[in-house]
């Protein structure tokens, strides 16, 4: 038995493991020095725990698309962070021409359907572009062709709207009726978070429904199990896989939205970060799980606002706040580790891993 626990433990696993463990020995004594200082409030607990929530929930919605798309060409599909992008700038300036006629302030209601509306039209219509020019033409070619391919076309989109729209940041315009604050259950929230929280639950809702009660999710399942077997069952694999970048490109154009309203502006690089945190979610949650995808965009957008605050202040960092980033990425390098395969994850077999 000894024996077998020595040729089971190779030296890296060993030194990993320890990494592993300080980093959480780091973590459990931030964390209580933080807690026992009494620094923070519980109200700005509660603060951060709402905007990790409304965070996290932009990130599921982006994390989506990418293990979407994974879960039937098995591919990750880098450029989807910029059709994100492309919806948030849709959404800036249909709700810049709503703002200028003065409709996002009489009709809030209408404004916000078009404002949607918009962004998930262009998302939608650069996921199918980019699935009919990029991805067909390479979809029997080895996996790290379509790979390059999906880099390469996310540059070719950021520096296409930076073409257009020029480098500069642009402030996202605001509603009068959705600043300020509400109150539920006793609790002030922003009404901005109390939105995009609802929004988030309704499209995932949606979402579930469509891949789990109808015909064309079913298909999407057995597309994804295998491809040629549903193809000889009459299933049109094309059909289901356009439709597949169309359901990740409605999300991403609607997340897009979402996001832009918590952090109020958009620029051509919008999509960079947090395409890359919402990729790092799915692989967190594991990679072609739907379920998984949500749990871990949650489980990010809570841990990276917590995080400053919780741990790194507790350890004496200054400027805590700005080491937020730093933390999903050490997520995916951890998760990558020791759970390849997510925290929902299933083993694959050699076929589709």
């Amino acid at each position: 038995m000894l024996q077998n626990l020595r040729r089971r433990l190779s030296a890296t696993t060993v030194v990993m493991w320890i990494i592993g463990l300080l980093l959480l020995a780091m973590v459990f004594w931030g964390s209580f020095q933080t807690l026992v200082s009494g620094k923070y409030s519980g109200r700005v607990w509660l603060d951060l725990i709402v905007f990790g929530i409304a965070q996290g929930s932009v990130y599921a919605l982006i994390a989506l698309g990418y293990t979407m798309v994974y879960g039937i060409l098995r591919m990750i599909n880098f450029a989807h962070g910029e059709v994100f992008m492309s919806g948030a700038y849709m959404g800036y300036f249909v709700a810049t021409a709503l703002e200028n006629r003065g409709t996002l302030d009489s009709n809030l209601l209408l404004s916000l359907v078009l404002i949607v509306l918009g962004a998930v039209v262009t998302s939608v219509t650069i996921a199918v572009l980019l699935e009919r020019i990029a991805y067909r033409p390479l979809r029997r070619a080895p996996r790290l062709v379509p790979l390059i391919t999906a880099i390469g076309a996310s540059f070719f989109l950021q520096y296409t709207f930076r073409g257009f729209f020029g480098s500069g940041v642009k402030g996202y315009p605001e509603a009068e009726g959705l600043k300020g604050t509400i109150t539920l259950f006793g609790l002030q929230l922003l009404k901005t978070q109390v939105l995009v929280i609802v929004a988030a639950i309704i499209l995932l809702i949606a979402l579930y429904t469509f891949v789990q009660r109808t015909k064309t999710g079913k298909a999407m399942r057995a597309v994804s199990e295998d491809k040629d077997a549903a193809a000889l069952m009459g299933i049109n694999v094309d059909r289901i896989i356009v439709t597949t970048f169309i359901v990740g490109g409605s999300l991403a154009g609607a997340a897009g939205v979402l996001y832009s309203m918590l952090f109020r502006q958009v620029y051509f690089l919008t999509g960079f970060i947090p395409g890359l945190k919402a990729f790092t979610a799915a692989v967190l949650g594991g990679i072609g799980n739907i379920a998984g995808a949500t749990m871990g965009g949650l489980f990010l957008g809570v841990a990276e606002s917590l995080f400053p605050n919780l741990v790194l202040d507790g350890l004496g960092i200054p400027a805590p706040y700005q080491l937020k980033d730093a933390l999903a990425f050490l997520l995916l390098v951890l998760v990558l580790i020791f759970r390849p395969t997510g925290i929902l994850g299933e083993r694959l077999a050699t076929k589709k891993a």
